[in-house]
């Protein structure tokens, strides 16, 4: 029986590392580009509450990080080997080159939007006002270095 359940770990596991190898790399760049305006349409959201451009909502608050907070995650399966072209993209080929910096920027990224999610259920105004910065540094951590405008 024990040998069994391996047997199935270890064939899920084949069929779901690849799952980003078997998609063109078009496929992948689109997966990618709609992370990310996702994640910018729940930002934008949050980034009005906190300069004052739209009334603070601690609930509508809660429900963007929590947005954020899932989607972050899913942001590097976007950046698969074979996905620096195919598509018009932002991402600088120094993303594939110096994947594990990259790597590392996108898991602060992870952790600083559960942080912004746990904030948004357990903090004050001021606690998710001072996660929502360290979340935007995150992200800016990694546009600045790895993103052409």
């Amino acid at each position: 029986m024990k040998s069994a359940i391996i047997a199935v770990a270890v064939t899920a596991a084949g069929v779901v590392l690849p799952a980003a190898a078997q998609h063109k790399p078009e496929q992948v760049i689109h997966y990618r580009q709609a992370a990310m305006t996702m994640i910018g349409w729940n930002f934008g959201t949050l980034g009005a509450m906190i300069k004052g451009k739209t009334a603070w909502d601690a609930q509508e608050f809660a429900l963007r990080a929590d947005r954020i907070a899932a989607l972050a995650p899913q942001v590097l399966e976007g950046f698969a080997k074979g996905s620096e072209k195919g598509a018009t993209t932002d991402a600088k080929a120094a993303i594939w080159t110096h994947f594990d910096d990259f790597k590392s920027k996108s898991d602060a990224l992870v952790t600083q939007s559960k942080a912004l999610s746990e904030a948004a259920h357990t903090g004050g105004e001021a606690a998710m006002k001072d996660q929502f910065r360290k979340t935007a540094e995150a992200c800016k951590a990694c546009h600045e270095k790895y993103k052409a405008d």
